[in-house]
C-alpha cells in the first residue's frame, strides 16, 4: 500500500475510534472513555512513526512462514528436532534435580550426626542430645512438650532432618 492508502486507513480508524470514545464517555463513564481515547490515539501514532508498515511486514513474514510450515517437509523435520531438544532439556533438568535430592538426603544425616557430637545416630531422638534445641512449646529440659502426639511428630521431623 502507498502512503495515501495508509493515511486513509488511519484517518478512518481514528474517526471510528473517536466516535466510540465519545459513546464510551457518555454511557460507561470517564475510565472507559479514557481507555478508548488512548487506544484511538495509537492508530495515528503508528502511522506517524511508520510502524504500521513494519507490522504489515511482520504479518506477511509470519504468514509466509506458516505456509512453508504446512507445505515443506524439512520444516517439519526442524520442528521435530526442536521438540526433541525440549524433551531432552526437561529430562536432564529432572534427572539433575533427582541427583541433587539424593545427594542431599545421603549427606544430610552425616552432617547432623557430626553436629550432635558424632555418637548419636541420625534417627535417634534424645531429650538431652548435644546440640539439640529446646522444644518450641518452652518446656525445655528433659521432658519434651508434655504431649505424646507432639513428641512423636517432633521425633519424626527430626528423623527426616527437619529441625
Amino acid at each position: 500500500m502507498d502512503d495515501v492508502a495508509w493515511l486513509a486507513l488511519c484517518t478512518a480508524l481514528t474517526v471510528l475510534g473517536a466516535i466510540a470514545t465519545w459513546v464510551a464517555f457518555r454511557r460507561r463513564g470517564a475510565a472507559a472513555g479514557l481507555r478508548l481515547a488512548g487506544l484511538t490515539l495509537l492508530v495515528p501514532a503508528a502511522y506517524l512513526t511508520r510502524t504500521l508498515k513494519m507490522f504489515t511486514r511482520i504479518v506477511d513474514a509470519v504468514a509466509d512462514w506458516v505456509l512453508t510450515l504446512v507445505l515443506v517437509p524439512t520444516v517439519w523435520a526442524g520442528i521435530v528436532l526442536a521438540g526433541l531438544a525440549v524433551v531432552l532439556l526437561v529430562a536432564s533438568s529432572a534427572l539433575r534435580a533427582r541427583q541433587l535430592s539424593r545427594a542431599g538426603a545421603t549427606s544430610a544425616p552425616r552432617g547432623r550426626a557430626a553436629r550432635r557430637g558424632g555418637d548419636t545416630p541420625a534417627g535417634a531422638v534424645g531429650a538431652g542430645a548435644a546440640g539439640s534445641s529446646p522444644s518450641p512449646s518452652g518446656a525445655g529440659g528433659s521432658g519434651g512438650s508434655g504431649d505424646a502426639e507432639m513428641d512423636e511428630i517432633e521425633a519424626l521431623l527430626r528423623k527426616r532432618g527437619i529441625d
